[in-house]
């Protein structure tokens, strides 16, 4: 018998397909889904998605803190995650805050240019590794000397740390 410790990631895709392929409101529903995983009971595979719907109100209502660093890819081991769409879609990011930018700015005085994982880790701990290189990348393009004037302003302007609190 699995235990919710002993489960791996095929397990939980195997789960996840499985609440797919019978969704809320199918007859039936836990034997159908346990059919699919044969090592559960009905029992059990309706306590297992209980509590998975419990887990996700937790974190939904902010009760419980996920690790900001935490690196799907890795995680998944190569496996997409993208659900639907077409390969030439892409995700907008989310615009950088002021606060994210001046503390980007204290990590970069800290750290140095190139140590984005740093940056990141221990900084700008709301911003992958990634996110901060090219943010970076942003930032440096944008203090090039230029002899053409900019049309509007930009976070990327501010060069100032924050003042101590």
């Amino acid at each position: 018998m699995f235990t919710a410790d002993s489960w791996g990631r095929n397990e939980d895709k195997m789960f996840e397909r499985a609440l797919l392929r019978f969704p809320h409101g199918t007859e039936d529903r836990w034997r159908r889904i346990a059919l699919e995983l044969p090592w559960m009971s009905p029992e059990e595979v309706e306590a297992r998605y209980l509590d998975l719907v419990h887990d996700v109100a937790e974190i939904d209502a902010g009760r419980v803190i996920l690790p900001c660093n935490w690196d799907h890819h890795s995680e998944t081991q190569g496996i997409s995650i993208r659900k639907g769409g077409n390969s030439d879609e892409r995700r907008k990011g989310t615009p950088w805050t002021e606060h994210e930018h001046r503390m980007f700015l204290v990590g970069l005085k800290l750290y140095g240019k190139g140590d984005w994982r740093s940056i990141s880790r221990n900084v700008v701990m709301t911003r992958t590794p990634t996110q901060v290189a090219s943010h970076a990348q942003k930032y440096f393009l944008r203090h090039v000397p230029d002899k053409k004037k900019r049309k509007r302003s930009s976070i990327h302007d501010i060069t100032t740390l924050p003042s101590p609190l």
